[in-house]
């Protein structure tokens, strides 16, 4: 931390946190790319499920004391916390029970769960007023389609894995659509950003930003579109292509929440003075 009042990085967002942005965006999103694109949801949905409960089992642990994790029940009137595990019970549940029954009227009403649980993870986000890159009102969009193209990405590893070979085309089409839209997301908010934000906040970023750009969007464009055209080596291609989509959305929102989350510092603007007629006390952002 630093004496002044110059910006400093917040640490009490560490990995834990950070984690529960990486699973359970994720998991959220295959949940919802799966009954989106007809997959047979046994694997997929139980997956999503075991990846949203490891985020939120992080979070716990992250407390210290995890029996305090219980008191996030208490502020749903206020709280995009406290309304994220409200969904969590319910969409667990719900996966579980889409999973058992592998239907579309059972996916459904997970995948809604899914969605909801994705975007209180972005609202928490941006109602955090203190880090400057976290209030930003882009960062909703930009978490959601992260979130959407990472479950395109797991997808397409599940159905390789499990031999679905029918839900390659779709789940590779959606995912080519997501990461150019997850692109379009990060462009917009740097826009936003610009000026808006610590200077150290956005060197973190604007150094992240050249690997997720040409991993994040060229590699998988690159490469799915030749595993399209050269079905002999199809399945190693899609493979690298689903893993660069993956990987780089998860790096982005590791670096948001644990290397570029700078909180704006103060600066006083009004020296205090005694007696009457003295000026009054103010502050500004200091960077």
């Amino acid at each position: 931390m630093s004496v002044g009042g110059n910006p400093w990085l917040q640490t009490h967002w560490d990995w834990h946190v950070a984690l529960n942005f990486l699973t359970g965006g994720a998991g959220s999103g295959l949940l919802i790319v799966a009954v989106l694109t007809g997959m047979p949801l046994t694997a997929p949905v139980l997956l999503a499920a075991a990846l949203i409960g490891i985020g939120l089992a992080q979070v716990s642990l992250h407390l210290g004391r995890p029996l305090r994790s219980f008191n996030v029940i208490f502020n749903p009137q206020t709280s995009w916390m406290t309304r994220e595990a409200f969904v969590a019970g319910p969409l667990l549940l719900l996966a579980v029970i889409a999973g058992a029954f592998d239907t579309l009227v059972a996916g459904l009403p997970a995948a809604l769960c899914a969605a909801a649980f994705i975007y209180c993870q972005a609202r928490i986000l941006k109602e955090s007023k203190g880090i400057p890159v976290w209030r930003e009102p882009h960062i909703v969009g930009l978490i959601i389609t992260t979130g959407l193209a990472e479950g395109a990405a797991l997808a397409l590893l599940v159905a390789l894995a499990v031999g679905q070979v029918e839900a390659l085309l779709p789940a590779g089409t959606l995912l080519l659509l997501l990461v150019v839209a997850r692109f379009i997301s990060w462009r917009a908010y740097r826009g936003a950003l610009d000026g808006n934000a610590p200077h150290e906040a956005l060197n973190v970023l604007a150094r992240a930003e050249g690997p997720f750009v040409g991993v994040g969007l060229a590699v998988p464009l690159l490469l799915l579109g030749v595993a399209a055209t050269v079905p002999a080596a199809r399945e190693i291609l899609v493979v690298l292509g689903a893993l660069s989509a993956l990987l780089t959305g998860w790096g982005l929102k590791f670096v948001l929440i644990t290397r570029a989350s700078y909180n704006q510092g103060f600066a006083i603007v009004h020296t205090p003075k005694r007696g009457a007629g003295s000026g009054g006390i103010g502050s500004k952002p200091g960077w």
